[in-house]
């Protein structure tokens, strides 16, 4: 379930002339037992909407006084979020004759043509505040009050996020909070500038608009969704925009050094532009300084289960968990005991909006079957990383409803994920060249079609304690072999590699030298291209001895990775 909220207007929305039709109330209900929370957005004030609305306690919360105020049924408890009216604002209005006057626990409210008096009062007081307009109604709140930020307010206490609640609503004051949600929707009896900015118009008008958009969110959930509410932009294949929709499970695969971590990255800044919350699993340390991400654990110190859920409940934080100080073989048993938690906040919240989970065969093994409940199909956004798709949870692949598949093996990425999930090869899979990536949904008709993907405005810095002192796995190690293979020692980090590097014979330094290896190692596992750059130049001059290539090589490591602490990384 993706919406988890409504949140509706009362007067000309869910109310005609003041009242609730029983079969808006029903469909009401019916909502409630979807488990989807309601809102009630009103301008009204708390005593007088009591007075004309008594099934009030079927919300879960209440955004009254055009947002000032928000009361909680349940416990009847009220919270203003702006500050009492100005007593000589209204005493000055009153002498001034502007009736009817209305004075609530934040809002002063009238009615036109009183609003030039009400703008010189403001402006002889000095007073910040804004005048807001609602058929003919007019109302004073302070400055920056309005539906939107009673709606936010309302919204943190039930732990949700905007991007999870639809809003209905028909009139002026109600732009600010339709703009803020996820979904927005005008009834049919809205004003024209409404309907225009609305994502969707009911068919029906009133509680009937309201009835019709209950079922379509009950029936289809985000399949409702139109214009800008339509995903994540992934890239553009021939002229046109390519979405994720905000419920996929994506898979994104190719060999080592591909652009995984790039796209991923790429995918993140659009989440974070969208007000999506993200977490990503990061156990090699690759999303280090990645912006608008809170990083939990580091090379040296593992992250906290406790922890994290307690900064998933915050909708506005997107997390980053650094396994890096976890060894290959904790990994999927810290995964496992995440995932009870993880799967009470996603199915209550829907949130983390998005779930980014890179070397997912290490994560989501085929050893191991008891990882599918928490990326049901039932929850939002999940992203596989993995190099090897062949390793990944069969149960979890075959929820997977997109796949991306990068690099000049593309294809055999796809056919790969086929033979492991057990559907079908589509035929005629192109290669995808240059910057583009290769994107098939196994369910859809289409055949497999190459995107120019996205992006990312940030270059993330690789995190040096990653591959000075963690564990790289045993396909992203080096290999001291000699020439005649005669050894097999492995180097799982920068450390061991410099270590071994000093203690091996010229024959085995030079041997390895010559083939290019050490460069390669440092490109494609390493990652670093000026670390690679500057180790190619000693492999191809031949003027060098072993003792001097080999200083070259090993300074070049240590600067970068290696240097104190207190040294800047590079």
């Amino acid at each position: 379930m993706y919406f988890m909220a409504l949140a509706t207007d009362y007067d000309g929305t869910l109310a005609h002339n003041g009242l609730v039709a029983a079969s808006t109330l029903s469909a009401l209900e019916k909502l409630k037992r979807s488990g989807r929370k309601l809102i009630l957005v009103t301008g009204r004030e708390l005593p007088d909407l009591k007075e004309s609305f008594r099934e009030i306690g079927l919300f879960d919360k209440v955004v009254a006084e055009n947002g000032a105020l928000i009361y909680t049924p349940a416990s009847e408890e009220e919270r203003t979020i702006s500050p009492s009216p100005s007593a000589d604002m209204v005493d000055k209005l009153k002498r001034r004759g502007v009736k009817p006057l209305s004075v609530g626990r934040s809002i002063v409210a009238t009615w036109e043509p009183h609003q030039a008096t009400v703008l010189d009062v403001i402006k002889k007081l000095g007073l910040e505040m804004e005048i807001i307009f609602n058929k003919g109604a007019v109302m004073i709140l302070p400055s920056g009050i309005n539906k939107a930020t009673g709606l936010a307010a309302a919204l943190t206490d039930l732990r949700l996020s905007p991007n999870n609640v639809v809003a209905v609503g028909d009139a002026e004051n109600d732009h600010a909070f339709l703009r803020a949600a996820g979904l927005s929707v005008a009834v049919a009896n809205a004003l024209p500038s409404v309907k225009e900015t609305a994502d969707l118009v009911t068919k029906g008008a009133r509680g009937k608009g309201v009835e019709d958009l209950i079922r379509k969110l009950i029936k289809l959930d985000h399949m409702v969704m139109r214009k800008r509410s339509r995903g994540v932009l992934l890239g553009t294949a021939h002229g046109k925009k390519v979405y994720l929709s905000p419920v996929e499970t994506v898979l994104i695969a190719g060999s080592s050094g591909i652009g995984k971590s790039t796209l991923a990255t790429a995918l993140t800044e659009r989440l974070v532009e969208k007000g999506l919350q993200f977490c990503i699993f990061d156990p090699e340390g690759d999303y280090d300084g990645l912006q608008g991400a809170v990083p939990l654990g580091d090379a040296s110190s593992a992250p906290s289960k406790d922890q994290l859920l307690e900064l998933i409940d915050k909708p506005d934080t997107n997390i980053v968990v650094n396994g890096l100080a976890l060894k290959v073989d904790e990994r999927p048993d810290f995964f496992a005991e995440l995932l009870p938690g993880l799967g009470r906040v996603r199915y209550r919240t829907a949130r983390p909006n998005w779930l980014i989970i890179d070397e997912a065969h290490h994560l989501l093994p085929k050893k191991r079957e008891d990882t599918r409940a928490v990326l049901s199909l039932e929850l939002p956004g999940t992203v596989l990383i993995t190099v090897h798709p062949e390793a990944i949870s069969t149960g979890v692949l075959r929820l997977v409803t997109a796949v991306i598949a990068l690099g000049p093996k593309a294809k055999d990425v796809i056919k790969t994920f086929c033979k492991e999930a057990g559907v079908e090869t589509p035929k005629n899979i192109p290669t995808p060249k240059g910057d583009r990536v290769l994107l098939w949904r196994p369910a859809d008709d289409k055949k497999p079609f190459t995107v120019k993907a996205i992006e990312p405005d940030q270059s993330l810095k690789r995190h040096s304690r990653k591959y000075a002192e963690g564990e790289l796995d045993e396909a992203g190690s080096f290999y001291f072999t000699g020439p005649k293979k005669a050894m097999n020692l492995r180097a799982h980090n920068l450390i061991i590699f410099a270590r071994m590097a000093e203690g091996v014979d010229d024959k085995t330094w030079e041997y390895h030298l010559r083939a290019g290896d050490y460069s390669k190692w440092f490109r494609q596992q390493i990652r670093d291209k000026e670390l690679a750059r500057e180790t190619a130049a000693a492999e191809k001059d031949k003027r060098l001895s072993p003792e001097e290539s080999r200083k070259l090589v090993l300074e070049a490591v240590r600067r970068r990775y290696t240097a104190p602490a207190t040294a800047p990384e590079k």
